[in-house]
Parts: structure tokens; C-alpha cells; sequence
């Protein structure tokens, strides 16, 4: 009788583990290796999963009748090595297995896993690597203290194996132990007393710290009941070392030896593999090098086709951008390859690119997790994912969800070879490159100028002088000749990369990222993006990394748009303000993506500052409790020098002359300006151009709706007609809240004092009304408004009819001014009682009239059918006259005046510049 076993492709064929439960599996092996005949009625009684059963069972049959005869003897002598999904693989870095209670963590999670079959590849205990490493540098520099640093290893172990182990368990480690150490013992004398060491021989000293955690790991899961084996992967890694910190796997030698090891060992279902150690072709113990555990879990899974590879780490995956410089960075749920990939080059905290290789060519997804937190689900790398959030047309349209993620590198130097002699001449990139190649120095990134005039490219900043010394001496006749004109070293310089599989082929990612840098501005030096498309590299001041990082992440929506506030003023309006923000803030960021962090809060007399942001529901007691002295230089200062909110604002709510003379300086440093301050934009006409140029040309933003209207939109509509083609003929209006409300009241018999008294009363008035009266203010929002509108006028020029008296304007107080006002009452009650007459109101009102290039402030009379007769309370109402709304100006109406609403004008503006930073409008 003949007798038939399975093949080696046998136990991976998909129709097995597709359509058949593991139990099932087994069964039809075992059958199979017993005889073909017995196998049939078995596959037609067993329970099928997923297809129609004869479809199923037909194509089994078909498949396992087709299967290569070999001797049963033969294959029970030498067990095939399984590949496909029933193997999950896993790798624990030294911090996961730092101590006996996280090694047993690890044994449970290992055995807590359903899987068939798993390959779990350690890492030594956390710092035994170091410390290993360190034996072998006393040892060659022939300091006595190896010995007890070789103690100090022995008893670490020795104790975390005691916790951990017990019984024989515990007997056969400590035995092991005692002889590799005396073996280590023996091998550092050996080297101390040469006073060298090979590259081999620190290789098999170091790579103990894998082998002794391994074991340790093994015998714990056995400790549970459940079978388990223990791999030294330098019996089957295979590598060739192509450099002095690099090594690449031998995959065709690797599998061959992995079958022999599976042939000898006859291993458990669940494997304990060393990570970072391997053996060169000659057998001769070697490492995988820098992350080289993560390596060699890439390689075993790839050898053995796993389901995935899960690399556990202290991190619940990979984030949007280092969270220690954005703290609004976010888990990122996929990845992939490529993205892992160029995350990893620009220093992200993912995996070392190598890591990638083995397991993308086979499409073996990895997943990210954090030990300590098992419930995060972590990242998966993998082939590109689908994003379930959005189709391919949504992603086209979507720029901000174009890119993953954000890597920065710093410490950089930029070294700038440029002349016109390079221009068209063959090999000179070659002959740069290969200087710095002469010097060992590592090229992070390469940008040249499509005329070839200049050369620039990033080295670490420790390299630059050897780079720059080589390249002068290589290039010394060229510089003497005036071929070159410089090689140029810019130190202090950083790296920024965006990622994303997406950008590829799409418009407009560029310029969105360049865009918000400017905004923040910050000054890019060097630029560099690859044909793949899938990242592009900045180089910047290594000073505003952070910010440019912050900016970046925020603008593309990885996190909120955030905005460092200063606010100069907290009286009427700077506190209502405040309490504004307070009450709106979770709005804000729940809503509308915005984060407002009030920074500083300034007054005349006191200050208080903050690092992360003022407690607006208690910033009145703070300001009280434990202030600085004021002091605006400094307060600047604070603002500015945070360099974790890439956009800072400084709100201006006084009317301060000398605040308002710094608007250009702070401008001019990148930090927006809003205000209700009218200084600035009606005084002298010299310093108004300069500050409106300078705003024009940079990406830094002045708002001042509130100058004008408080709360109503006077300014944004003149713009708007203005940038629309619309041309100004004239703008009329009741300016002022306090002077509309006396006038609206000012009628019958009232005494124009008695009016007045009762808008103080009212609060509608300055403490002291002439401020009001004198009709300066209204003054100074026509000179505003009819700059706007391209009018060079100066203040000076504004004819201003005066309400206070000639004789009062030299009172000492308002009081007195008071008392004194009703002298005066009857010639405002004459102006008044001859417009009645004529059925006309009194107006206050200011004109700016663009056709005759003036502007004037005046008490003028209207019909009662007039808009401006018609206003009520404290009302403004402006009117635009322009070619487009000639016959019928265009109205604005509504509160002009009062704390809350100036507050809000001032708080609209706040939010528009947030918009234009990249908000969601």
C-alpha cells in the first residue's frame, strides 16, 4: 500500500485556510498524511466557511489530489516550515521587558493572542545593551571596573529572573546565565588584555542582552502550560554587512537556515525569537544595527508570510507630528508605506525605513501599539489605506486631508556651493558629492537651482566644518579662478517635511503650506520636493522650527488654528472683551477649530503673564493677587518669544497714543495688531502710509473695524465696494453713539444741558462730555474713513464745529463744565427751534466728501423723512454715496457705541484673522 504526506505548500494553501475552521485543517492533514482515500468522506462532512460547498470542496479535492508525493517518513523526520496567516508576529523593545513584572505583562499579551501560530521577537532589557557596549570600552581601554560593570549585568538579571522564575525554570536560566557570563568574563580578559576588539567580537558580547531576555520570556509563558520555544536568530539571520553601520539581509540563505531550524527544533506553536543579533555568511555573529529588533521582526515575518507584524512600543501610535512640540498633535489611525516611510528619514518616532523593506515587498501590514495601554488600537502601516471619511473625488477637492503628517529635523546646516562656472559643466554635483562623501558626512536633503548656478544641501551641524573644510580644498583652484564664487555655510538651521501618500499629483499643497509659514512669518531657505510627490522639505531657522511646525499642523487641520493673545487695556472695553472670550472659548474650539490663548493681560499700573494661558474666569483676582509692573517692552517680549503658538496677537483696547506708535514695530516682527484705537490710522498721514505699506506687503494682518463703527461693519463695506470697482462719492454719517443720542433727544423744550447731563448719567459720555462735545472723535473717524477711501488728508485739515463753549473749554473739571453748560444752553435751543420751524432735526454729523477731496465735521439739519431723523437711543447710521449707489446710498445702521458692542467688533476681528489663518470660515 501506498502511502502519501502532505508538501510543503500544502499547509499554507488558501483554500484550506480560507474556507475551513483551524480544527478542520488539522483533521484533513492528518487525514491526508494517513491516505487519500480517507480524506474524501472527511472534507464532505466538515463545516465550510464562507463559499458553496461544492465549489469549495471541489477545488480542495482538486488541489490536494495535485500535491507532489512524498514519503511519510521523510516528512515526519523533517517537519515543513509553515508560512502564511495563521502566524501573527510581535516585537517587545527593551522598555516593554525592562522588568519582571512587564516581562510577565508581555507573556500575557503573547498568550492572550488566538492566533495558530506566533513569532515573538524581544529585545534586551531596557539599557543592557548600553551597558554591554560599555564592558567592551573598559575593556579595551583596559579599565579594571569591567569586572564589577559585568557584575552589575549578572545581578540585574539574576534578580529580574528570581522575581520572574521559579523551580527548574529558575535552575536551568540561572545556569545558563552563569556560564555565558563566565564565557563574557573570559572573552573581556581576552580583550583587555590586546587592548582591542573586532567588530565581531563586540557583536557576540552585546547581542547576550537579547539572548538572556528571550529566555527569560520563554520559560514564563511556559510557567503558564502553554508549549513555547526559544529562538537565537543568529542561528538563522542570515546578513552581509555592505557598510560600517549597515547590514542587508540574505533572504535566500535566511529561509534556508530558518527550515533547517524548524527541521531540528521541531518547535512549539509559539516561538521566542532574539531581536537585533543575526550571523553573517560566514557564521560569524553580527547585529542588525541602529532599531535592528524591529529589523529582524520585519525579516521573520516576511520569511514566515505573517498576518501582520505588531511592533509594541510606549506610544499609543504614530502621531501627526512630535506631540512634545504640538500637543494638539493626533493618532494617526493609518499609514501608509511610503508615508512610514519618508516619516521615518525626516526623524519621526515611527520605524527606521529599513524596517519597512521586508515585509512592504510582501504587503505585510505592520501595526504600531502601546503596551501600556492596551485599548488604543494603535497605527497600521500598510498599502495605501481607504480613508473611509472621504472618496477619491472628496480627496481631490479636500486639500487640508491631503497631508498625514508632519517630521522636522534639527540641528542642521545648509552649505550653499554656487558660480557660474557650474552652470553646464558635467560632474561638478558628482565632485561636491564626493567630497562629502570623502568625510563620511550624511546629506539629509539636496535642492538645486534649475540655471545649475548654485548647489545647496542639508548636513548635521556636527559635520558642516568637515564639509566645508573639504570642499574648499577640493575646490581651491575653482574658488581662485572665480569659477565658484563661495561655498557659504548657513548653521542653525532645521528641517521641516510634509507627508502624504495624497499630495501626489494634487494642486495647491505647496502653496497652502507656504502659505501658512508665511503667515507665521517665517522665512524658508531651502526647498526640495521629490518627483514621487509624497513629501515636501523646507529648510528654516532652526529658532522658529516650532513655530513653523505648530503652523503647519494647525493650518492643514491637524489640530486647531491657535492664536497667542496679548491684550493691552483691560478697562471698559478690554474687560468686556475678555469676558467675551471666557464665554465663547469651548465654542470656539468645538465648532469652529479656533483655540484663543490670552497670553498677557496689560494695564497702566500692572501685567500679568502666561506660558500657556490666562484663566479667564479668574483673570481680574490674578491681575490683583500677583501682578508685574507693567512694562509694554516686556510684555512684547513674552509674546513674541513663545515659540509653541506659531500666530500672536497683540489687541490694543486703549486709546493710547503711545501704544499706538508701536503698531509698525510690532507689525514689522510678525505679530497681528487688532484695536478700537483710532490713534493710529488719524494721526500724522507719513506714519499712517507707512504703517499701511508695510502691512500691504507682508503676510502680517491689521484690523481695526472698531475704530469707526464698534460693532457695526463700516470699514469691511468700504472695502468691499472699494475692492469691487465701486468708486466713493461721499460718506455721511452720525458717528457717535453719545452725540446721536443726545440729538435724538434733544427736542420740544429740553435744555441742551439737561440732555447732556441725562447721557452721563446714562453712561453714554466720557467722564468728562467735552471729550464727546468737542467732536475730536467723530474727527477722527471721518480723517479714517476718507483715507480709506484714498483721501491724503490730515487731521488738521478736518474743520470741526465744536458743542463746548468757548469759555468752558478751559475748565479745570467736569464738574465745573457742568454746572457752567446751562449758561449756554440758548443758542443750541435757537438752532434747534429754527430747523423745527422749517420741519427739520438737528444732526451731528461727519462728511466725507472724495469728490472734492475733504471732509468736515458739522451740525447739519434734515427733513424728518430723513434716515438720520429717524434714528433712536445711541444709533450710528452712515451712508455711501458711489456710482453704483448714487440715486439710493447705501445704509448701515445700529449700535455705535457702548462697551459690548465695541468688544465685539473688536472680537469679529480677532475671529476674521483667525479665518484668514486658516480657520474654517
Amino acid at each position: 500500500m501506498r502511502t502519501f504526506s502532505l508538501s510543503n505548500s500544502l499547509p499554507t494553501h488558501p483554500a484550506l485556510h480560507r474556507h475551513f475552521k483551524p480544527h478542520s485543517r488539522q483533521a484533513i492533514l492528518q487525514c491526508w498524511q494517513n491516505g487519500r482515500a480517507s480524506c474524501w468522506p472527511l472534507i464532505n462532512s466538515v463545516r465550510i466557511n464562507g463559499a458553496p460547498k461544492v465549489q469549495t470542496k471541489g477545488a480542495l479535492i482538486k488541489t490536494l489530489a495535485s500535491v507532489a508525493d512524498v514519503s511519510l517518513d521523510q516528512e515526519a523526520a523533517t517537519p515543513s516550515l509553515p508560512k502564511g496567516d495563521m502566524w501573527s508576529v510581535h516585537k517587545f523593545g527593551g522598555t516593554c521587558m525592562g522588568s519582571s513584572e512587564r516581562i510577565q505583562n508581555v507573556a500575557n499579551i503573547i498568550l492572550r493572542d488566538p492566533s495558530e501560530r506566533k513569532l515573538v521577537i524581544v529585545s534586551a532589557m531596557s539599557k543592557v545593551t548600553d551597558m554591554l557596549y560599555n564592558l567592551v570600552c573598559k575593556a579595551k581601554s583596559r579599565d579594571d571596573l569591567y569586572l564589577s560593570a559585568l557584575d552589575e549585568v549578572f545581578d540585574k538579571h539574576m534578580r529580574t529572573a528570581k522575581q520572574l522564575l521559579e523551580g527548574e525554570d529558575l535552575a536551568q536560566f540561572l545556569g545558563q546565565l552563569h556560564t555565558d557570563v563566565s564565557n563574557l568574563r573570559t572573552m573581556l580578559r581576552a580583550i583587555y588584555i590586546a587592548g582591542n576588539a573586532t567588530e565581531a567580537f563586540s557583536d557576540f558580547v552585546v547581542g547576550h542582552g537579547e539572548l538572556w531576555s528571550a529566555q527569560m520570556l520563554s520559560y514564563a509563558i511556559k510557567k503558564s502550560g502553554q508549549p513555547c520555544s526559544w529562538m537565537d536568530t543568529r542561528d538563522v539571520l542570515i546578513v552581509n554587512p555592505t557598510g560600517s553601520d549597515q547590514v542587508d539581509p540574505d533572504y535566500p540563505n535566511s529561509e534556508k537556515k530558518l527550515k533547517e531550524w524548524f527541521s531540528s527544533h521541531n518547535p512549539a506553536n509559539t516561538i521566542i525569537a532574539t531581536g537585533f543579533i543575526a550571523s553573517t555568511v560566514d557564521d560569524v555573529p553580527t547585529t542588525l544595527k541602529r532599531d535592528g529588533s524591529d529589523f529582524s521582526a520585519a525579516i521573520l515575518g516576511a520569511l514566515v508570510r505573517g498576518r501582520q507584524v505588531t511592533i509594541w512600543t510606549d506610544v499609543d501610535g504614530v502621531y501627526s507630528a512630535d506631540p512634545r512640540k504640538v500637543s494638539e498633535a493626533v493618532i494617526l489611525p493609518t499609514l501608509s508605506y511610503q508615508e512610514a516611510w519618508e516619516m521615518s528619514y525626516f526623524g519621526a518616532n515611527v520605524l527606521h525605513p529599513r524596517t519597512i523593506i521586508p515585509v512592504m515587498r510582501l504587503n505585510i501590514p505592520i501595526v504600531i501599539r502601546n503596551i501600556f495601554n492596551l485599548d488604543a488600537p494603535g497605527t497600521v502601516i500598510c498599502e495605501q489605506p481607504i480613508d473611509e471619511t472621504m472618496d477619491d473625488e472628496t480627496a481631490d477637492n479636500d486639500i487640508n486631508k491631503l497631508v498625514k503628517a508632519f517630521a522636522t529635523i534639527d540641528n542642521l546646516a545648509l552649505v550653499n556651493v554656487e558660480g557660474t562656472g557650474m552652470a553646464g559643466v558635467p560632474g561638478t554635483a558628482s565632485a561636491i558629492f564626493s567630497a562629502v562623501k570623502d568625510v563620511g558626512a550624511n546629506v539629509i536633503m539636496i535642492s538645486q537651482a534649475s540655471s545649475e548656478h548654485s548647489v545647496c544641501f542639508a548636513v548635521p551641524e556636527k559635520e558642516v566644518g568637515a564639509v566645508s573644510a573639504v570642499l574648499q580644498s577640493r575646490f581651491r583652484q575653482a574658488l581662485e579662478a572665480g569659477r565658484l564664487s563661495q561655498v557659504e555655510v548657513i548653521n542653525n538651521c532645521c528641517i521641516l517635511a510634509a507627508v502624504g501618500q495624497r499630495m501626489a499629483s494634487t494642486p495647491g499643497v505647496s502653496a497652502t503650506l507656504f502659505d501658512a509659514l508665511a503667515k507665521a512669518n517665517i522665512n524658508v531657505r531651502a526647498i526640495a520636493q521629490g518627483c514621487s510627490e509624497y513629501n515636501i522639505t523646507v529648510v528654516l531657522k532652526q529658532e522658529d522650527c516650532i513655530r513653523a511646525l505648530r503652523a503647519a499642523h494647525s493650518r492643514f487641520y491637524l489640530s486647531k488654528t491657535m492664536l497667542a493673545v496679548g491684550v493691552i487695556g483691560p478697562g471698559l472695553i478690554g474687560r468686556t472683551l475678555l469676558d467675551q472670550l471666557r464665554d465663547q472659548a469651548a465654542v470656539l474650539k468645538e465648532e469652529f477649530n479656533i483655540d484663543l490663548r490670552v497670553m498677557g493681560i496689560t494695564g497702566s499700573k500692572n501685567m500679568i503673564l502666561s506660558e500657556t494661558g490666562i484663566d479667564l474666569t479668574r483673570w481680574r483676582e490674578l491681575i490683583k493677587e500677583n501682578p508685574e509692573k507693567a512694562d509694554l517692552d516686556r510684555f512684547m517680549q513674552h509674546l513674541q518669544e513663545n515659540h509653541f503658538f506659531p500666530n500672536k496677537v497683540l489687541v490694543d483696547c486703549t486709546a493710547d497714543t503711545e501704544v499706538a506708535n508701536r503698531y509698525y514695530e510690532w507689525l514689522k516682527q510678525g505679530i497681528h495688531v487688532v484695536t478700537p484705537n483710532k490713534k493710529a490710522n488719524s494721526g500724522p498721514l507719513d506714519r499712517y502710509l507707512k504703517l499701511r505699506t508695510l502691512q500691504r506687503m507682508s503676510y502680517t494682518h491689521y484690523f481695526y473695524e472698531a475704530t469707526v463703527g464698534a460693532g457695526l461693519p463700516i470699514i469691511s463695506t468700504l472695502r468691499g465696494l472699494l475692492e469691487t470697482g465701486d468708486k466713493i462719492l461721499r460718506i455721511e454719517g452720525i458717528f457717535s453713539g453719545t452725540l446721536s443720542y443726545i440729538f435724538n433727544n434733544f427736542e420740544g423744550t429740553r435744555a441742551f444741558s439737561e440732555v447732556v447731563a441725562e447721557a452721563k448719567e446714562a453712561g453714554y459720555t466720557e467722564p468728562d462730555p467735552r471729550d464727546d462735545l468737542s467732536g475730536t472723535d467723530v474727527a477722527r473717524k471721518v480723517i479714517i474713513l476718507a483715507r480709506e477711501s484714498g483721501l491724503k488728508l490730515e487731521l488738521s485739515d478736518i474743520p470741526v464745529r465744536s458743542l463746548v463753549p468757548e469759555p468752558l473749554r478751559v475748565c479745570s473739571t467736569a464738574d465745573e463744565f457742568m454746572k457752567k453748560l446751562p449758561s449756554f444752553d440758548a443758542e443750541l435751543a435757537k438752532e434747534r427751534n429754527d430747523a423745527s420751524d422749517s420741519g427739520e432735526v438737528l444732526r451731528y454729523v461727519g462728511v466725507v466728501d472724495v469728490v472734492n477731496k475733504k471732509g468736515l465735521v458739522e451740525l447739519k439739519r434734515y427733513k424728518h423723512d430723513h434716515p438720520f431723523a429717524q434714528l433712536s437711543g445711541s444709533d450710528n447710521i452712515i451712508a455711501f454715496t458711489t456710482t453704483r449707489y448714487k440715486d439710493q446710498p447705501l445704509i448701515v445702521r445700529g449700535p455705535g457705541a457702548g462697551a459690548e458692542v465695541t468688544a465685539a467688533g473688536v472680537f469679529s476681528d480677532i475671529l476674521r484673522l483667525a479665518s484668514y489663518l486658516g480657520a474654517p470660515s
